[in-house]
């Protein structure tokens, strides 16, 4: 049976600082999903995941931060055991059910899409 594997400290001191940010934990399951928390002293906690063609960020309170982070992580692993890759219909219910946002610092090539 596959677990969850804690790869926090693949990671530099450096590398954990991210912006206003401070990733506590970052966890991989059979090296296809990922789910990383970061705090911050003024912000809301961000929980970033990624999860074949899906990615993105769910802000949550300090509080509410750990119980959101496992919740997600059984649901993408879930989804994971069952399809390997994401359905469109998973990928459209968890961002609408979580209020995915995409981080705002991604750049992409338009032209890719055209």
């Amino acid at each position: 049976m596959k677990e969850w594997k804690n790869v926090t400290d693949s990671f530099s001191e450096e590398q954990r600082h991210y912006k206003n940010t401070y990733m506590e934990i970052c966890e991989v399951y059979d090296e296809a999903v990922e789910v990383s928390l970061f705090s911050s002293r003024t912000d809301p906690y961000e929980i970033y995941f990624s999860y074949g063609y899906m990615y993105g960020i769910i802000y949550v309170e300090k509080e509410d931060a750990d119980a959101k982070r496992e919740e997600i992580k059984k649901e993408l692993q879930a989804e994971y055991r069952k399809n390997r890759e994401p359905s469109d219909e998973f990928a459209n219910s968890f961002t609408k059910k979580h209020h995915v946002c995409f981080p705002n610092d991604i750049v992409f090539d338009t032209d890719a899409f055209l």
